[in-house]
Protein backbone atom coordinates (compact mmCIF):
# COMPACT_ATOMS: atom_id res chain seq x y z
CA UNK A 1 0.00 0.00 0.00
CA UNK A 2 1.44 3.36 -0.99
CA UNK A 3 1.38 6.37 1.31
CA UNK A 4 -1.66 8.57 0.72
CA UNK A 5 -1.41 12.25 -0.13
CA UNK A 6 -3.68 13.01 2.84
CA UNK A 7 -1.21 11.33 5.19
CA UNK A 8 1.71 13.25 3.70
CA UNK A 9 -0.23 16.48 4.23
CA UNK A 10 -0.89 15.41 7.84
CA UNK A 11 2.85 14.75 8.40
CA UNK A 12 3.79 18.12 6.96
CA UNK A 13 1.19 19.80 9.17
CA UNK A 14 2.61 18.13 12.28
CA UNK A 15 6.12 19.34 11.41
CA UNK A 16 5.28 22.83 10.15
CA UNK A 17 6.91 24.72 13.03
CA UNK A 18 10.28 22.93 12.80
CA UNK A 19 11.62 24.64 9.69
CA UNK A 20 11.05 24.58 5.96
CA UNK A 21 9.17 21.36 5.20
CA UNK A 22 9.12 19.73 1.78
CA UNK A 23 8.17 16.27 0.57
CA UNK A 24 9.29 14.20 -2.38
CA UNK A 25 7.36 11.20 -3.65
CA UNK A 26 9.44 8.14 -4.52
CA UNK A 27 7.94 4.88 -5.75
CA UNK A 28 4.60 5.61 -4.07
CA UNK A 29 6.25 6.48 -0.78
CA UNK A 30 7.65 9.76 0.50
CA UNK A 31 10.73 11.41 1.97
CA UNK A 32 10.05 14.44 4.13
CA UNK A 33 12.77 17.06 4.31
CA UNK A 34 13.25 19.67 7.01
CA UNK A 35 15.49 22.56 6.00
CA UNK A 36 16.46 20.55 2.88
CA UNK A 37 17.68 17.59 4.99
CA UNK A 38 16.00 14.17 4.63
CA UNK A 39 14.44 13.47 8.03
CA UNK A 40 11.43 11.17 7.73
CA UNK A 41 10.78 8.31 5.39
CA UNK A 42 7.03 7.70 5.16
CA UNK A 43 6.06 4.25 3.90
CA UNK A 44 2.56 2.74 4.05
CA UNK A 45 1.36 5.77 6.05
CA UNK A 46 3.99 5.14 8.73
CA UNK A 47 6.73 7.72 9.54
CA UNK A 48 10.19 6.22 10.03
CA UNK A 49 13.28 7.98 11.34
CA UNK A 50 16.87 6.77 11.18
CA UNK A 51 18.21 4.89 14.18
CA UNK A 52 20.89 7.35 15.22
CA UNK A 53 22.60 7.76 18.62
CA UNK A 54 21.23 11.30 18.89
CA UNK A 55 17.61 10.06 19.04
CA UNK A 56 18.18 6.90 21.06
CA UNK A 57 17.49 8.61 24.43
CA UNK A 58 14.06 9.64 23.12
CA UNK A 59 13.07 6.55 21.14
CA UNK A 60 14.87 3.50 22.58
CA UNK A 61 11.61 2.04 23.93
CA UNK A 62 9.49 3.00 20.89
CA UNK A 63 8.45 0.63 18.11
CA UNK A 64 10.89 -0.15 15.33
CA UNK A 65 10.32 -1.41 11.83
CA UNK A 66 11.59 -1.76 8.31
CA UNK A 67 10.17 0.81 5.90
CA UNK A 68 10.67 -1.49 2.90
CA UNK A 69 12.25 -4.82 2.07
CA UNK A 70 16.02 -4.63 2.36
CA UNK A 71 16.01 -1.43 4.43
CA UNK A 72 17.80 -1.00 7.73
CA UNK A 73 15.66 -0.95 10.85
CA UNK A 74 14.25 2.49 11.74
CA UNK A 75 12.34 3.94 14.67
CA UNK A 76 8.64 4.53 14.05
CA UNK A 77 7.81 8.09 15.08
CA UNK A 78 4.46 8.99 16.66
CA UNK A 79 3.68 12.33 15.04
CA UNK A 80 0.81 12.96 17.47
CA UNK A 81 3.33 13.40 20.32
CA UNK A 82 4.37 16.93 19.34
CA UNK A 83 6.90 17.38 22.18
CA UNK A 84 8.64 14.11 21.33
CA UNK A 85 8.70 14.95 17.62
CA UNK A 86 10.25 18.34 18.33
CA UNK A 87 12.92 16.83 20.62
CA UNK A 88 13.78 14.09 18.13
CA UNK A 89 14.00 16.40 15.11
CA UNK A 90 16.11 18.96 16.97
CA UNK A 91 18.42 16.15 18.15
CA UNK A 92 19.00 14.52 14.76
CA UNK A 93 18.95 17.48 12.36
CA UNK A 94 22.55 18.64 13.08
CA UNK A 95 23.79 15.17 12.05
CA UNK A 96 21.96 15.09 8.73
CA UNK A 97 23.35 16.59 5.57
CA UNK A 98 21.74 18.23 2.59
CA UNK A 99 21.86 15.80 -0.34
CA UNK A 100 24.24 16.78 -3.12
CA UNK A 101 22.74 17.52 -6.52
CA UNK A 102 23.52 14.89 -9.11
CA UNK A 103 25.35 16.13 -12.19
CA UNK A 104 23.52 15.39 -15.43
CA UNK A 105 25.13 12.63 -17.43
CA UNK A 106 26.22 13.32 -20.98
Amino acid sequence: MATSLDYIDYCIGQLHDLGTITAKRMFGECMIYINAKPVLLVCDNTPYIKMHPSVEPFLSSHPKGYPYTGAKEHYILDLDDRDLVRDVILAIEPYLSIPKKKKPSD
